[in-house]
């Protein structure tokens, strides 16, 4: 028998663990990154001159020394910057399509904002002489820096994001709660994190004419064309983005960011092409990052562990000049039956850098209250935490009420916990012993909706019977290149070698944006009904006929169609969500209380796997991520400045091979209908989703100690366990 996460060699070749088809461009260098492309016309560097307080405006810009250091080619700021469209409104529900200029006007908004970049001939002069602006400034007397839970600093937004509804009641929460036999009442905080990718945010600008050519990784393509082109006041049609190869975005390349649009206005202010590379200090301010939260999660049930009452209320952080709340309190909404439930949001607008999505937003930080607030009720009930989740499971959606296309959350809890050997977990925290370190066992579930967005594919056969599939789609890694190659080879009949995929590039028909775990299920779905179309128009090919030669017979210049996949219903018919669990097994020293994650299993459902090595590699990455949430990310904030302190990866801890103990993903095998043409819901973001609260579960099951405000560090456990045994 196979592995697990391999198909047998007679399978069709969908579901195939097969390497990626542009793996040997990228080891051997040959993959072209968007810092990395050449132009006929020398190219000039710019360098960022960030704000230097946390909210004011500009009084005084000094850039003269700057422009006389020998190879400068202008400063610009927002005295001299070429004209832009003024801010996109606060709230605004099309995120990435919107207008985002910068060095517009002399107002500070955040620490780190640009407020001038000077344009030099290489990236060592334009750095040296970023040190030589001066800036002055009028501060903000008391700019707000502090999450809190103050009902006068906090508001209720019209919706949170992805247009979740900000509230959401049924039944008598209060009544039930009150009467509850066993109860749970915790508050659990998260932590300001940074999206992190390899590639940082890096762009080059080049006009011609008036036709604008940027190469800049983004996860929406389209989406930043549209950006751009609304920034810039120029027809859409007119700006270019091409972007076919990404080094990692995790959410932080879905926006257009300030290198971008900086770009292109130097581009145009010196008529030759421009690179601007954000350091990974400037990185901290000006890309994503997730949103420091507040979280109280209460839970009542009855002795049998079957839950009445269940409340989420989060507080998460937002800006004052760009709407963005985390709708952490969605994924409570659908995970377990309480007739009797609230979930509710505020927002605290502090004066910080926009917070933005960061893998699984929402759906992440929610589990951490959700799935750590029930395994303290199970230890309550005296419950083994599968068997309550198992218990408290709905028959339909207990939001809307509609019917789950498919649900396979307790074949991953129960799979899951036979290969993870669950039934060797100590019952009683601080009893199971290896040598000196004390082990523990944690489980959470895990889950993440499935929807998708609308996408083109144009698909062609050349007269020599090639087969190219073209779309403005990117691939940060994730394996787009791949999946859809199958989908082209397996549909059509033929050999993979003979398929050529064209993607991120937005003169190619519009595509899903990566991101949101769509990008698969919105494009994938438009290439299969465009291998639909084709099969169509190949109906008079006769049996003993190669492609090459009913090409050259019917078409001499080739056959093309063009298919659209609409995405996602506006009126759904079912629930439809990706469901999983995590395992975890710890071990705590008893005298540092370092923890140190052993092993872990995660068991996935989700939907039709098109490619098991890339949909493997995509759940091992998210949930190694989600150690780094669980055990060492927080991007600290100095409050009397508005900074983010540790802003370099020396300081902002992520997790390396020596934190990552023995790692499983079991695929569970389903294919739902009622989602999109193949049958898929991406398994992109799921992979981190409650790995931080089956740590946490973890953590207690081992020493006793709960630690409710995350990163699990040592220095909480110490405080705890000190605490606990003293």
């Amino acid at each position: 028998m196979p592995p697990e996460h391999e198909v047998a060699s007679d399978a069709p070749l969908i579901g195939k663990p097969l390497d990626r088809v542009e793996g040997p461009l990228k080891v051997t260098g040959r993959a072209p990154y968007s810092y990395e492309y050449r132009h006929a016309r020398e190219t000039a560097y710019g360098f960022i001159v960030p704000s230097t307080i946390a909210k004011g405006r500009v009084t005084e810009i000094d850039t003269s020394a700057a422009e006389r250091v020998p190879g400068v080619l202008t400063v610009l700021s927002y005295k001299n910057a070429p004209e832009q469209a003024p801010p996109h409104p606060r709230v605004n529900e099309v995120r990435y399509d919107r207008a985002e200029p910068f060095l517009r006007g002399p107002e500070v908004r955040y620490f780190g904002e640009p407020v001038a970049l000077v344009v030099a001939e290489s990236f060592e002069t334009a750095r040296h002489a970023a040190n030589q602006v001066r800036v002055s400034y009028e501060k903000a007397s008391n700019p707000e820096l502090e999450l809190t839970t103050d009902p006068t600093k906090s508001y209720k937004p019209e919706k949170v994001n992805a247009g979740f509804p900000t509230d959401t009641h049924q039944g008598d929460f209060e009544a039930a709660f009150a009467q509850a036999e066993v109860k749970v009442d915790a508050i659990y905080t998260v932590p300001y994190e940074h999206n992190m990718p390899m590639e940082p945010h890096a762009t080059q600008a080049e006009w011609n004419g008036d036709e604008l050519t940027l190469h800049s990784p983004q996860q929406g393509p389209e989406w930043c064309q549209s950006s751009v082109a609304k920034t810039l006041q120029v027809p859409k049609e007119s700006v270019r983005i091409v972007t076919p190869y990404i080094g990692g975005g995790f959410g932080a390349k879905m926006p257009t960011h300030a290198q971008a649009i900086l770009a292109a206005l130097a581009a145009k202010a010196l008529g030759r092409p421009v690179k601007v590379a954000q350091t990974r200090q400037q990185m901290f301010a000006n890309t994503n990052h997730r949103p420091k939260g507040i979280q109280r999660m209460r839970l009542g049930a009855g002795r049998d562990g079957a839950l009445t009452a269940m409340a989420h209320d989060v507080w998460m952080q937002t800006t004052p000049f760009d709407e963005f709340v985390e709708q952490a309190a969605a994924y409570s909404r659908v995970m377990y039956a309480a007739p009797n439930r609230v979930h509710r949001h505020w927002g605290v607008a502090l004066d910080l850098p926009a917070s933005d999505i960061m893998r699984a937003p929402g759906e992440e930080p929610g589990s951490v209250a959700m799935e750590c607030g029930l395994d303290e009720l199970a230890v309550a009930l005296g419950v083994d935490p599968v068997e309550l989740r198992i218990r408290n499971e709905p028959r339909d959606d207990p939001e809307t009420h509609l019917p789950f296309s498919s649900r396979g959350l307790v074949q991953c809890l129960t799979e899951g916990a036979r290969k993870f050997g669950w039934s060797q977990r100590p019952s009683k925290p601080g009893t199971l012993r290896d040598g000196q370190l004390l082990i523990g066992y944690g489980v959470a579930s895990a889950m993440f909706p499935s929807r998708t967005r609308p996408a083109v594919a144009n698909l062609r056969i050349e007269p020599d019977g090639t087969v190219v599939g073209g779309m403005a789609a990117s691939d940060l890694g994730t394996g787009t290149f791949t999946i859809l190659t199958q989908i082209v080879s397996e549909r059509l009949g033929v050999p993979m070698e003979k398929v050529r995929v064209e993607i991120g590039d937005t003169r190619l028909p519009m595509a899903t944006p990566s991101g949101g775990s769509m990008g698969a299920s919105g494009n994938g779905s438009a290439m299969a009904l465009a291998c639909d179309a084709m099969k169509e128009k190949l109906r008079g090919r006769k049996d003993t006929e190669s492609l090459a030669q009913y090409v050259r017979r019917t078409s001499p210049d080739g056959i093309e169609v063009s298919a659209r996949h609409e995405g996602s219903p506006s009126k759904p018919q079912y629930s439809t969500h990706a469901f999983g669990a995590q395992f975890v097994e710890v071990g705590v020293d008893p005298v540092t209380c370092e923890v140190r994650v052993r092993r872990m299993l995660g068991a996935f459902a989700c939907g039709r796997i098109l490619n098991a090595k890339t949909a493997r590699s995509q759940l091992m990455g998210g949930m190694i991520m989600g150690v780094g949430a669980a055990l060492t990310e927080e991007s600290v904030l100095d409050t009397r400045y508005g900074v983010f302190i540790n802003h370099d990866l020396a300081e902002y801890h992520l997790p390396v091979n020596a934190d990552i103990g023995e790692l499983d993903v079991v695929l569970i095998p389903e294919a739902d209908d009622h989602l999109n043409p193949i049958g898929t819901k991406g398994p992109g973001e799921i992979g981190i989703v409650g790995v931080a609260a089956a740590v946490g579960n973890a953590v207690y099951n081992a020493t006793g100690v709960r630690v409710r405000d995350f990163p699990i560090t040592l220095d909480k456990v110490l405080r705890h366990y000190t605490e606990a045994h003293s």
